[in-house]
């Protein structure tokens, strides 16, 4: 067997560490999970325990019933460690970034695994997760739109699930960049900052566009604190409203709700990375 791709972790992980990023993937990419022959996910990097791939197979199947979860690990300890725990629909393989499955999967998971690693290597790990996940397709007979294809959801969140930025990435690329947080935690948005993904975690300054977001974050948080006195949700989706005035927000109130807001992945990008003629804000 070749040597799996990457390098051995910490490995840290707690029950229910990961429930904004599975409740966001359910509702956003359930529908594809639904419509896939095989729908596969895969929980890369799962970590000394395999408490996450048990909670992702339960929150997928209650989107999409025939979903199959496959764990990772690079550690074969925690491989052996984890297989008492498998059962119908979960199982448990020894791997890296090559995702030792057959076919490509409909959705890979990788929670607080490049938090590790160097920023210059994020670039070929994308590319390489990416060119795993199944592919786009025309519409479907009777009317569906056009399958998006697979989806690779990569960010990292604190020890106990509080604050989360994840990207979510199809097999062409990035696409968006979601922040979650318990909204009655928050001080203010920024504070998510110490979170960011390993892509812009080191670019959170000035002249960077996601520095930018920040600033203009919380001053919206700033102007809309007379909504606390309607509760910390109430000040987040009026803070939200006015955000998007100005940047590219994806999605809506119903997430909104959740403590959640989610743009395009070209308004936060690198400079480095950004399209030369892309429109999203510049940093003020």
């Amino acid at each position: 067997m070749a040597r799996p791709v990457g390098t051995v972790t910490r490995g840290t992980t707690n029950p229910n560490r990961l429930r904004r990023m599975d409740r966001w993937i359910a509702a956003t990419h359930g529908a594809e999970l639904r419509r896939a022959a095989t729908p596969v996910a895969v929980d890369l990097g799962y970590g000394a325990a395999p408490w996450t791939p048990l909670e992702l197979l339960r929150r997928l199947r209650e989107a999409a019933p025939r979903t199959e979860v496959v764990g990772i690990e690079i550690d074969p300890a925690r491989v052996a460690a984890a297989q008492p725990y498998a059962c119908d629909g979960l199982a448990f393989r020894h791997g890296g970034f090559e995702v030792p499955v057959p076919g490509r999967p409909t959705l890979i998971r990788a929670a607080n695994v490049l938090r590790q690693y160097d920023e210059e290597e994020v670039a070929a790990v994308w590319e390489r997760l990416c060119a795993r996940l199944a592919p786009g397709g025309p519409p479907s007979p009777g009317g569906l739109p056009a399958s998006t294809g697979g989806l690779l959801v990569e960010g990292t969140c604190d020890e106990i699930g509080r604050r989360h930025v994840w990207v979510a990435l199809g097999p062409e690329g990035p696409r968006t960049v979601t922040f979650a947080t318990r909204l009655g935690s928050l001080e203010r948005p920024s504070d998510l900052a110490e979170r960011l993904p390993k892509a812009l975690i080191h670019r959170n300054v000035p002249g960077e566009p996601v520095h930018a977001f920040l600033r203009d974050f919380d001053r919206a948080w700033a102007a809309a604190a007379p909504y606390a006195s309607y509760g910390a949700r109430q000040r987040w989706i009026r803070t939200i409203r006015d955000l998007r005035v100005d940047w590219p927000v994806r999605d809506g109130v119903t997430r909104w709700r959740q403590g959640e807001v989610t743009v395009a992945w070209e308004a936060l990008a690198p400079r480095a990375c950004a399209a030369p003629n892309s429109p999203h804000p510049r940093p003020r």
